[in-house]
């Protein structure tokens, strides 16, 4: 690729802002819960189990809004798509900045999780349209920096309004920070059109079962199932391992946050040209057996000094981003230019709904015998997550081998 290829346009550098500062939203949403588990659990007098039900609500009701979403996706314009769904997950936020009992804030999440859940897909299927293959690696990398910016930025503040002030705070500074973004939208962002020009006439019920049962298509979904497991068994647990188990105090949760996420806005810029140049598999076979290792290393941790727990967390997130960004760029060339909003909802829901079944089950297997106590077997949730990881590597090889044979018959 020459060095011309990769300068994006003044417009494309805002579309590609733009959908950070989205994700970033939605990212620390649905992840400033997981870290409020420490606090939640004893204020709202709730079990590991009834925490994890709470996690996976917004999971489920997001696939199932995926579900439903999906067969429409691509018969309209991808920004009032968007906009339209932005708009009720900042309501759903609202909800949860409100809540005052266990019933309400659980139906909060299903309302943040039917809006919040399909952002990602339209996200995904405006930078497919927009950008060609060989550069979405990079696209990928920017973009995932939401991801990084909600670790140095959006939880530890997060966290810290939850032990200063209240747990509902964080998402009321979500919903200070969404409305803004959400006019800029209606604004700025052009129509994106391009997948309407050879738009079908196939009604919205047939459009999402010939999109659903492609059989090239269903790799595609299988491998994003196997992929929502790992991380979504971990996750809603870390916080609570980190305090009870390595007997990190609460205080100093967001300073393990905020240095691991400093380090990765380094590194995804990175690692997303390394996806371009190097190869979008083989750095996700790379990032697949180093996030094994620090599994492994990370669920099996004692008490330590904070110092190697974020030398631990650093490293662990290198290789999950590793796979993150090479995954979602390679996966983008899975479906033609008229499926792919269906095809980016269908996967949407399925990431979801696997995530949230992860969540469920990391629960069951989790154990607290009390509020303080160790949390018990979560070795088992990490062995659980590396089998998982080995199995991706399989199902990206096949994935990877196909996109390039579509590409090559594009080229030709």
């Amino acid at each position: 690729m020459n060095h011309k290829a990769a300068i994006f346009t003044p417009y494309e550098k805002f579309v590609i802002a733009i959908l950070a500062l989205i994700q970033f939203t939605v990212i620390v949403d649905f992840m400033v819960l997981s870290p409020l588990g420490a606090i939640l659990m004893p204020k709202m007098g709730i079990s590991t189990s009834q925490f994890g039900l709470v996690v996976s609500a917004y999971a489920f009701s997001a696939g199932a809004s995926g579900i439903m979403a999906a067969g429409f996706a691509d018969r309209f314009d991808r920004k009032r798509m968007l906009l339209f769904f932005y708009v009720g997950f900042v309501l759903g936020t609202l909800f949860c900045g409100i809540a005052n009992s266990y019933p309400f804030l659980l139906f909060a999440r299903i309302v943040t999780g039917v809006f919040g859940g399909v952002i990602g897909s339209i996200s995904f299927a405006i930078i497919a349209d927009m950008f060609r293959m060989e550069v979405r690696g990079r696209v990928m990398g920017f973009v995932q920096l939401a991801f990084s910016a909600s670790q140095v930025l959006g939880i530890p503040i997060g966290l810290y309004l939850a032990t200063s002030l209240d747990w509902h705070a964080p998402f009321l500074m979500i919903v200070a920070i969404a409305a803004p973004v959400g006019i800029v939208i209606a604004l700025k962002l052009k129509p994106v059109t391009g997948h309407l020009h050879g738009r079908h006439d196939k009604s919205a019920f047939l459009h999402l079962w010939h999109t659903a049962s492609n059989p090239f298509y269903l790799r595609g979904f299988m491998a994003t199932m196997l992929l929502a497991t790992g991380g979504f068994m971990i996750m809603p647990f870390s916080s609570a391992f980190l305090v009870n188990n390595i007997l990190i105090p609460e205080t100093r949760l967001s300073l393990i946050f905020f240095v691991t996420g400093l380090c990765s806005i380094f590194t995804g810029p990175l690692l997303g040209r390394l996806s371009d140049t190097f190869g979008k598999y083989r750095l996700f076979v790379f990032g697949s057996l180093l996030s094994m290792v620090m599994v492994f290393v990370y669920t099996h941790l004692g008490p330590n000094p904070i110092g190697v727990v974020i030398l631990t967390n650093i490293v662990l997130w290198v290789g999950i981003s590793s796979r993150m960004i090479s995954s979602s760029a390679l996966t983008s060339g899975v479906p033609d230019l008229k499926d792919r909003g269906a095809y980016m909802g269908i996967n949407s829901s399925i990431q979801q709904v696997s995530g949230g079944i992860a969540s469920f089950v990391a629960g069951l297997i989790v154990y607290q015998p009390a509020s303080t106590a160790p949390l018990q077997h979560f070795d088992t949730v990490g062995d659980v997550t590396i089998c998982t990881m080995m199995l991706t590597i399989v199902m990206m090889y096949f994935i990877d081998r196909q996109v390039a044979a579509k590409l090559r018959v594009a080229h030709a």
